[in-house]
């Protein structure tokens, strides 16, 4: 299971169910669905605080709707998570080691004209 990211907002401790962030050049503020990974300069909401959500004046809220096919379990994350379970069932199979065929580390004493 992953771990369940919460509301930015201050002393709020609810999960996150979308994300904010701001194009500064169009003065907009695009509320969308929560992110796949929690980015910089980004903030993940909670259902109450993206429902308030206000920009600053002259400033355009842009929210976006999640796309309801992403919303339910496709049949590839069916078939993708039967996999992870028969993957998980398999017994691990040891190899030897691959045969090791560089030189040997050693030590040489070098003599100087002084040792002679």
């Amino acid at each position: 299971m992953g771990v369940v990211r919460r509301c930015t907002r201050t002393a709020c401790s609810e999960s996150a169910v979308s994300t904010l962030t701001y194009v500064y050049a169009d003065q907009t503020a695009v509320l969308g669905p929560l992110a796949t990974f929690a980015e910089p300069h980004s903030y993940d909401l909670c259902a109450a605080h993206s429902q308030r959500l206000s920009a600053p004046r002259g400033w355009t809220v842009l929210r976006l709707a999640p796309d309801p096919s992403t919303l339910e379990p496709s049949h590839d994350d069916l078939l993708a998570l039967a996999d992870a379970v028969r993957e998980a069932g398999r017994p691990l199979i040891s190899r030897p080691p691959p045969p090791d065929d560089s030189p040997q580390p050693y030590l040489r004493l070098l003599k100087t004209e002084r040792d002679s």
